[in-house]
């Protein structure tokens, strides 16, 4: 199954168990949205369940907000990642802070879903990496899915959690990526690492679309006798503290690779993290590949700007012969 089509088949299968999910966005009604991840739906499930939205992000997260206080179940689609930044007052503000305001009495059970990331060749503001606002954002469980199975399980127990969820789809998945997927209802856990491959030598921590990275890079090291333990780190927040320790702890050196700007990112915190908590474990220091700090440039040269394995081999060869 496409990437794609695994989204689409979470939320069908949620709209038909859950009678108080209803869907939010620009464009997601008749024309399916911008990338097709809810065709279908509203023809199916009618315009009341998946919902023709104006043009307004923080219109469509407030109205999310009030729906949540109406004991429903909201999934807001965001059209591209940088789009959510006019939303982002509501996320701050209301989103992530209503249980702890109301002392636990009303909960925000939504999903706010969105694209991120480049390589599709998008214009300007349509190819952030924008999950370490959220990251930073109290109250907010934030999830990049990284497989088509993974995408339709997380997503799934993304409209499942009581607490609000900003769910991040690589685009560069969506018609890229196709592997194998459960039928009928699967629920993959939130807060939960996953290792990709096992391996001795090095530890490459990814997430998202570089994942994929990584698992070439693991590829290309294996032909030189190097063997690349790979950890998915899937929930960006809160991260798997402990699945991330044992990644690093099975061989003592990592790379961390991230997409977004390499300034206070994710890729940060988790370095933090295993500096704090496994100092002892670690045969040489930390290395992060990431992108640069300038916004993602246009199209014609964002190849240059998003990590490849080039540079994820460079590193590697850098913390074994540290």
């Amino acid at each position: 199954m496409l990437f794609v089509d695994a989204l689409t088949s979470a939320l069908r299968e949620e709209l038909e168990r859950n009678p108080k999910l209803v869907l939010l966005g620009e464009d997601i009604g008749r024309n399916g949205g911008v990338f097709r991840v809810t065709q279908g739906l509203q023809a199916r499930f009618g315009a009341e369940r998946v919902v023709d939205t104006p043009v307004s992000e923080a219109g469509i997260v407030g109205s999310a907000v009030g729906l949540c206080l109406a004991q429903m179940r909201p999934v807001c689609e965001i059209q591209f990642d940088a789009f959510s930044y006019p939303a982002l007052n509501q996320i701050i503000t209301h989103v992530g802070r209503y249980r702890w305001r109301t002392r636990g009495t009303a909960p925000m059970p939504m999903v706010i879903r969105m694209p991120c990331g480049g390589g599709v060749r998008a214009p300007e503001l349509h190819s952030d990496s924008p999950e370490a606002y959220f990251c930073h954002t109290p109250g907010l469980t934030v999830v990049m899915p990284s497989t088509p199975a993974d995408a339709k399980g997380l997503l799934t127990a993304a409209m499942r959690s009581p607490d609000p969820v900003i769910f991040l789809e690589p685009k560069k998945l969506y018609r890229h990526l196709r592997g194998e997927v459960p039928d009928g209802e699967h629920v993959t856990p939130l807060g939960v690492v996953r290792t990709v491959r096992e391996g001795g030598d090095v530890t490459l921590i990814a997430w998202g679309a570089m994942v994929e990275v990584a698992t070439a890079t693991a590829d290309a090291l294996g032909q030189e006798g190097i063997s690349a333990h790979v950890c998915d780190v899937r929930t960006l927040s809160p991260l798997d503290e402990e699945g991330l320790l044992s990644a690093a702890r099975a061989t003592g050196r990592v790379v961390i690779i991230q997409e977004a700007p390499r300034t206070c990112g994710v890729a940060s915190e988790i370095a933090a993290l295993l500096a704090e908590h496994a100092m002892y474990d670690l045969k040489a220091p930390i290395q992060r590949v990431t992108g640069f700090d300038v916004p993602h440039p246009y199209f014609s040269i964002e190849h240059h700007h998003r990590p490849d394995s080039a540079r994820v081999l460079a590193a590697v060869h850098a913390t074994l012969e540290a």
